[in-house]
């Protein structure tokens, strides 16, 4: 209890390349609002640092939740700049929001959106200066850490393969290390475990990064236990990654470490940012698309009895049913517990039916869908509960899709992989690309995938 209090208490203390972003950022919001104010020949004072202000502390506050500050090292710079740049646009917009109730406050929107402009390219090519200098001065020998593997995982290989690649990174491999198999010892260890730890004492080694199976936990035990007697740092490779995690990361609960291993990325102020993402995009799509949708109404009235709107019951997010909306394309309604996959040439396909489905119109009025919360502009496309039902049982993982809302337009779809399903593998291959957008998840993956629908998304040989 009291190691646990203890554990409660730890602070990480900042690095200095932290440090130096903080003071970069602080520098770059502040200076770039005072050139706009000079621009438009105003004086920076009192409304115009309150703004610089609130925005920064909203900046830092955001900054905490999306963990902005910690350490980049080993992650692709296109990802610290997405997050940087979604940090300072919601920065942007929550603070003019609030500035908004200050009678004082009458900054124009071509002053705001010249600050955001200005202050966006300095703080790319800021953070872009810091890590490439950061880069230069490892690879002359400065900060650099010496590092080694134990244990024969393929994730700890692939590390060590990293690390090398990236010299910049300023982690110098000193091998894995692993004692002998059945098979013998191979040419590619450092050494056993015992010669690692005599290295690890003589100071040969800076971080140790244990990669063995969960099954090997005496042995781990052992090893960390002769480690503590060393000055090196050691990081546990946790073997979760046998799994077929969903968005895994280390989180602590009342102090404890734990590592989940199914769980979604649409949480906190994700869940914001893709709730505002979907209001905004579906309240303009479904304004100018309103002339379409009276026209597609008119021709399905006209082309066949029945009403205009089909509501097919489905699962949505958490797996809570939900009422999908499509202009009606059959000449039958199936909703029941079995329920038959449209094929090529289905005779239950209406003539004007066949044009919607072929080209995606009959889904349009799924952005009411959107609007009203029940789905999202991008997701996995929901099926039918009885498809739902039938594969949950044959695809392991199949019901993760569901930890986020169904989607009119999806990565799997963008990818190719729509319509019907005939053979397992389609839906295997369906299931893969719905958990790949999940793990993946941004804001400017949402963006990427919009954008490319309306080029391939629309019209796809497998819609029928």
């Amino acid at each position: 209890m009291t190691n646990l209090k203890k554990r409660e208490r730890a602070k990480t203390n900042a690095s200095l390349i932290s440090m130096v972003q903080r003071f970069s950022d602080i520098t770059i919001m502040f200076f770039g609002l005072w050139l706009v104010c000079k621009f438009y020949a105003l004086p920076f004072f009192y409304i115009h640092l309150l703004m610089a202000l609130m925005t920064l502390v909203v900046f830092q506050m955001i900054g905490g939740i999306t963990d902005f500050y910690r350490s980049w090292r080993g992650v692709k710079i296109s990802t610290e700049l997405l997050l940087l740049l979604q940090n300072w646009t919601l920065s942007i917009i929550f603070s003019a929001g609030l500035m908004a109730f200050n009678s004082d406050f009458d900054a124009s929107f071509g002053l705001i959106f010249a600050w955001y402009f200005l202050s966006s390219v300095g703080l790319v090519v800021c953070r872009s200066f810091i890590r490439f200098g950061a880069g230069c001065l490892r690879n002359l020998g400065y900060n650099t850490r010496r590092v080694a593997i134990a244990g024969a995982l393929p994730v700890g290989s692939e590390l060590a393969e990293s690390f090398r690649n990236q010299p910049w990174l300023g982690f110098e491999v000193v091998g894995v290390y692993q004692d002998p198999t059945e098979e013998g010892v191979s040419a590619q260890w450092a050494g056993t475990l015992e010669q690692l730890v005599e290295d690890a004492r003589a100071g040969k080694i800076h971080n140790i990064y244990i990669a063995m199976p969960m099954c090997d936990e005496p042995k781990i035990k052992k090893l960390v236990r002769a480690l503590a007697d060393t000055t090196c740092s050691v990081i546990l490779i946790p073997d979760v990654f046998t799994f077929n995690i969903l968005h895994s990361r280390i989180e602590e609960v009342n102090g404890v470490p734990v590592v989940p291993l199914f769980d979604t990325p649409l949480s906190g102020i994700n869940r914001i940012l893709k709730r505002v993402e979907d209001i905004i995009l579906s309240s303009l799509i479904l304004l100018l698309i309103s002339p379409v949708l009276c026209c597609i109404a008119v021709a399905v009235k006209m082309s066949s009895p029945g009403p205009i709107i089909f509501r097919q019951t489905r699962y949505g997010m958490d797996g809570k049913p939900i009422k999908v909306w499509k202009f009606r394309s059959m000449r039958v309604m199936e909703n029941d517990a079995v329920v038959t996959q449209a094929t090529q040439n289905d005779p239950r396909v209406t003539r004007v039916g066949n044009f919607l489905r072929r080209t995606s119109l009959d889904e349009l009025p799924q952005f009411i869908n959107v609007l009203t919360g029940g789905m999202s502009i991008v997701g996995p496309r929901p099926h039918a509960v009885a498809h739902n039902e039938q594969y949950r049982t044959l695809i392991q993982g199949y019901m993760l899709r569901h930890k986020v809302k169904p989607g009119i337009t999806g990565w799997a779809q963008i990818n190719g992989w729509r319509g019907e399903t005939d053979t397992l593998e389609k839906m295997e291959k369906r299931i893969e690309f719905d958990l790949e957008y999940i793990r993946e998840w941004s804001v400017w993956f949402d963006i990427k995938i919009v954008f490319l629908t309306i080029f391939k998304g629309f019209v796809n040989k497998a819609a029928y």
